[in-house]
């Protein structure tokens, strides 16, 4: 076991046993990658699991390898920092159907020698925390510390919390919700069609030819936009021009926000695979934790009364708004649930919790150190 805690070392494993999915399908087995950071004490009961976002990964708090840029959460995770590494034994594994080494669909299928494409079945939120799950028994982890994780992260951590209240002492939910809505699924829905208009695609089956570079990287700006708050691209860009002082009367990059967007949408094809991104939208759009519970939420977390709750949501954040962690607070309240809750002021939009918010820190740090 020693071998496998080892600090900042490349891990996965491949776990030979059948993983049951929601859509009554299974994966024969199932390869996770994951990284850990710090030491897993002597009773197994300092872990706490971070949980990534659609475009993350397991690298949250160290470079990554693709990119050579710092974890995504690095500023969160670490010795000292609000998810102290010297305190804590944490893990952050690659959701199921992603592209940086679980099992996905540009996993080769062992029954055709080539990648499983679209013929990778489609996949859950509840099947990637099974997946975790199945992880955490492989490491012989049986209660976490703390589940966290902001938007789909923030799913994962409400669906551990649902489907095994037994394994958690506390639950941190950022800029997140227990549904996606229907304006959620609609944005999804246009970066799903750019993806597929673009002809490379070829039905997914692109992986011996060239990529849906051109599709993926306009579903990336489509979905970036929603990440940001009005008041912030304003700050950032308004209307200013990029690198000229007139503007070009035709369809280049005129605007600096354009430049941008096109920026982000290009360097997203270096690391992400177009197929997962489809299944990964997928899924967060299936996500409604309610649905299997007759429509309530509250029934949802009723065998959850004993974990601590802290939610967090940002007043910019307009794809997953206040509104939503309210209405989990008032389900959690609803069955007994310890929840606290604040909404947290950042122009950065739903972004906010990636970024430098140093109240979030606090809190994070705090909730942790009170066991959620």
């Amino acid at each position: 076991m020693a071998s496998l805690l080892h600090q900042f070392r490349h891990q996965d494993v491949t776990i030979d046993r059948p993983l049951p999915l929601d859509s009554g399908q299974q994966l024969a087995s199932v390869t996770i990658a994951y990284q850990s950071y710090g030491t897993l004490n002597a009773d197994r009961s300092n872990a706490v699991l971070v949980c990534h976002a659609l475009t993350g990964d397991q690298y949250v708090a160290c470079d990554h390898p693709t990119t050579g840029k710092p974890g995504w959460w690095a500023r969160m995770v670490g010795p000292g920092k609000p998810i102290d590494t010297d305190r804590y034994f944490v893990l952050c594994a690659n959701v199921l159907g992603s592209c940086m080494g679980t099992s996905g669909p540009a996993t080769v299928d062992p029954a055709t020698g080539t990648p499983f494409g679209m013929g990778f079945p489609v996949i859950t939120i509840a099947d990637m925390v099974r997946a975790q799950a199945m992880l955490l028994d492989h490491l012989g982890i049986a209660r976490l510390h703390a589940v966290v994780g902001g938007s789909m992260g923030g799913m994962q951590a409400l669906a551990w919390a649902s489907a095994y209240p037994e394994r958690l002492v506390s639950a941190i939910v950022i800029a997140s919700a227990a549904r996606h809505s229907a304006q959620n699924i609609a944005f999804h829905e246009v970066g799903r069609q750019a993806i597929m208009a673009d002809p490379d695609w070829q039905g997914g089956q692109y992986y011996a030819a060239h990529a849906p570079t051109k599709g993926l990287a306009v579903a990336r700006m489509a979905a970036h936009i929603t990440y940001l708050s009005e008041a912030g691209l304003t700050e950032k860009f308004g209307r200013r021009l990029q690198a000229r002082d007139a503007k070009s009367f035709g369809f280049d990059a005129d605007f600096q926000v354009e430049s941008y967007l096109r920026y982000q949408g290009l360097a997203f094809t270096d690391r992400f695979d177009a197929n997962a991104y489809l299944y990964i939208t997928r899924a967060m759009d299936y996500f409604d934790l309610a649905e299997a519970h007759g429509g309530r939420l509250a029934a949802a977390f009723a065998g959850a009364g004993d974990v601590r709750f802290t939610l967090v949501s940002f007043d910019t954040d307009w794809l997953y708004p206040t509104a939503e962690s309210r209405r989990i607070v008032q389900a959690l309240q609803s069955v007994g649930a310890a929840a606290s809750f604040v909404e947290l002021s950042a122009p950065f939009g739903h972004d906010s919790f990636l970024l430098d918010v140093p109240a979030l820190d606090r809190l994070v740090a705090g909730a942790l150190r009170n066991g959620g």
